[in-house]
């Protein structure tokens, strides 16, 4: 950390948020100023960062980032306030569910057709996707955009900790997992599985599915393969600091 930043609390976490939003715009994965990434601080996960309202991923700065608490309800009124419907999702799944640390809310392409499919699950068509068995819950009850009711609800749906992927039916995805790495690195691999899968059907070609004891077995040693989440924002943010530097300040 240099000097500048040194009375900035969480400011790693703040660089590797920023690292990521401007990696998701890079990736055209952004949604114009709208979805959230957010990063729990405390124990219990109910204060967060999370990304000012109306900024547009590319500009995105680890300075900017909201300090948020879920439990406070006159979150909304301050001028710094927060989308009201990031406060909805987000504010919701901090609130209940301790173990997603951090959370990436996205409307990408590939993963939103997947959610407008009847079939919503991902199945473990190619390594990446295997990557995702049984480690998927589907939303099938979208109610509208994501106010407090709607993120309570689901927020209720992440209830097994090992499944860290929502399909968000009729909207788009919310991956968490433990730091910001693992779960940007799951995000993007659960899109790039998605475009696989779509490009597959668009075939009209017979799909050869993975058994499921396979399946499995490539999850559980993708899951156990080290490092590949740290060193893939690492390799990332390397890039950054020569192309858009200001991205950690």
């Amino acid at each position: 950390m240099d000097g500048t930043h040194a009375n900035i609390e969480h400011w790693a976490e703040r660089v590797d948020l920023a690292a990521a939003f401007r990696w998701t715009a890079r990736l055209n994965m952004h949604e114009g100023v709208s979805n959230h990434f957010s990063f729990a601080i405390n124990d219990d996960g109910t204060k967060f960062l999370m990304n000012p309202n109306q900024v547009h991923f590319s500009r995105i700065k680890a300075s900017d980032m909201l300090v948020i608490d879920a439990n406070d309800p006159d979150t909304l009124k301050g001028p710094n306030a927060p989308d009201p419907t990031a406060w909805g999702l987000h504010g919701g799944l901090h609130r209940h569910c301790p173990h997603a640390r951090c959370a990436m809310h996205i409307h990408s392409i590939h993963a939103t057709v997947l959610a407008c499919l009847e079939d919503k699950v991902l199945p473990p068509l190619d390594q990446n996707a295997a990557m995702f068995y049984d480690r998927q819950v589907v939303d099938d009850s979208y109610g509208g955009l994501a106010f407090e009711e709607e993120g309570e609800r689901c927020a209720q749906l992440f209830i097994d900790p090992k499944k860290k992927v929502m399909i968000m039916g009729n909207h788009g995805i919310m991956v968490i997992g433990d730091t910001v790495a693992d779960t940007f690195n799951r995000m993007y691999f659960f899109e790039r599985a998605c475009e696989v899968y779509i490009r597959a059907l668009q075939t009209g070609r017979p799909l050869s599915i993975l058994p499921d004891d396979i399946a499995a077995k490539t999850a559980d040693e993708i899951e156990n393969y080290p490092e590949q989440d740290i060193r893939h924002l690492a390799e990332l943010k390397a890039i950054l600091d020569t192309e858009q530097p200001d991205y950690a300040t």
